[in-house]
């Protein structure tokens, strides 16, 4: 099969399978390019295959890396929306020959990659005992510490003169 350019293919993608935004398979060749450099720091420093567990890793971390706490919404909003949608879009590339696979390689390789709530959403939580320590807080404590700094210095200094 003959190379053709990501653009090109990218247009024959999309009038065939318009199920992802073309910015998700933009993200998922630059999220490629980022598991190749994070594989190369860890390993021999020699380029090699991804397999489909590896870009998974990468492209959450390289999103969480862009996107932060938004990552969910901005992947939703392009179609992807688990991990099989990651395979879907790499293989539509492979099938137009941006990318290439070995034998081994299938879209099962994406099944069970994490869940997008663990994955996305929960590194941005607060954590369940600081919430318990701010909902236990006095109602004094919680009501002062939303006021912007000048007032409360002000309040500091009404308690310390003892007036009211």
């Amino acid at each position: 099969m003959q190379k053709i350019n990501f653009h090109e293919a990218l247009n024959q993608i999309l009038a065939h399978d318009p199920r992802y935004d073309r910015d998700a398979y933009h993200f998922v060749r630059e999220g490629l390019d980022y598991t190749v450099k994070l594989l190369k720091k860890s390993a021999t420093g020699k380029e090699r295959h991804v397999s489909g567990q590896e870009l998974l890793e990468g492209l959450r971390r390289f999103s969480l890396q862009q996107f932060g706490p938004m990552t969910k919404t901005v992947l939703n909003y392009w179609g992807v929306k688990r991990c099989e949608d990651f395979a879907e879009i790499v293989f539509n590339l492979v099938e137009k020959g941006v990318l290439g696979k070995t034998d081994q390689d299938s879209r099962e390789d994406f099944k069970g990659g994490y869940d997008f709530d663990e994955a996305f959403v929960k590194p941005y939580l607060p954590p369940p005992a600081a919430l318990l320590r701010r909902l236990r807080a006095p109602a004094a404590a919680r009501s002062s510490s939303h006021l912007p700094p000048s007032d409360r210095t002000a309040d500091k200094e009404k308690l310390s003169s003892g007036s009211n």
